[in-house]
């Protein structure tokens, strides 16, 4: 019987249908009862004596990659593979394989949210509401403003699918895609420059990969260059913001505030900060709604079928 270490915590969590299909098969579930990600120690107990691993943002390293024996998959359940050694992975010979486009809609809809609740402070007049209190607090409106978005993929063009029902002006920064793209065209959505968008975008939504590239795109410098009323909002990764960098841009007043979705760690260990005014947090919830955890338990689950049956799984992301 094959052995699947189940390492993220959300997978057949809004349907059995996934881990239906995995038992279907023969499989035997290893799930992870622990209520957080695996250390880098944790999976070493494990990795070992497994055939495929279903992966969250557990850290998949050289070490662990290394102590395998019989691995032949893991399966990240969702899109971002940074927490995976890629190249250790596929020197062994290890499938590893992801779920893009189960979730972008979910994630789309969670950005647009965030520029709604951090326009209006809708999570700060709930509070103050239910405290008794009967603010009259001032937001902006996001009607007719420019919002400037940082990777124009599934989830940014999704983004900009929401906000051009508000009729906003909408600007995108992707140096991977040109103004001749079809659905920029189709929305007009104007492909500009970074420098551009910082100057002139009152909203910014990030929906970039972590790549070196941008690990600490967002940094005292270029909030420098971004409006004083302007808000960002993270539903990437927590490392392409530097955290104290943003603290101190939205204490001094170089931005308007923030809303974020993701930390450079997880879950955030310096809380202090994250109770500063003008910055919302919500914690890395932008997959999770049923539909999107089931197709990505169901995208997960069928790739490792496959490689058990010696198939090709879709969505492989190595040689």
């Amino acid at each position: 019987m094959h052995k699947v270490l189940i390492a993220a915590l959300s997978f057949s969590r809004s349907s059995h249908k996934p881990r239906q299909m995995l038992e279907k098969a023969g499989c035997e579930l290893i799930w992870n009862k622990l209520g957080r990600p695996f250390t880098e120690e944790e999976l070493l107990e494990f990795a070992p004596q497994v055939d495929a691993i279903i992966v969250g943002v557990d850290p998949i390293t050289k070490t662990v990659l290394e102590s395998t024996k019989r691995l032949k998959i893991i399966a990240k359940h969702g899109v971002g593979v940074d927490n995976i050694d890629l190249e250790t992975a596929t020197r062994r010979g290890i499938i590893v394989t992801n779920t893009p486009g189960a979730n972008e809609n979910a994630v789309a809809d969670l950005a647009m949210g965030l520029i709604l609740a951090v326009a209006r402070e809708i999570p700060k007049a709930d509070r103050l509401t239910k405290a008794g209190e009967w603010p009259r607090l001032v937001g902006t409106q996001i009607w007719e403003k420019t919002l400037g978005i940082v990777g124009f993929g599934r989830i940014g063009k999704g983004v900009a699918r929401r906000a051009s029902g508000f009729k906003m002006r909408l600007l995108a920064y992707d140096p991977f895609i040109d103004a001749t793209d079809p659905f920029a065209q189709e929305l007009g959505v104007e492909l500009t420059d970074f420098e551009k968008l910082l100057k002139e975008a009152d909203f910014i939504s990030i929906h970039v990969p972590l790549t070196p590239t941008t690990t600490k795109l967002f940094n005292a410098d270029t909030f420098k260059k971004m409006k004083p009323t302007a808000f960002i909002v993270n539903t990437s990764r927590g490392e392409v913001i530097d955290e104290m960098d943003l603290k101190e841009a939205i204490e001094n007043g170089l931005i308007a505030g923030a809303a974020l979705d993701v930390y450079s760690n997880e879950p955030p260990k310096d809380l202090a900060w994250l109770n500063m005014p003008r910055l919302i947090t919500t914690p890395h919830i932008g997959a999770y709604t049923r539909e999107a955890n089931q197709r990505m338990g169901e995208m997960a689950a069928d790739a490792i079928i496959k490689v058990l049956r010696g198939e090709k799984p879709p969505y492989q992301v190595n040689a």
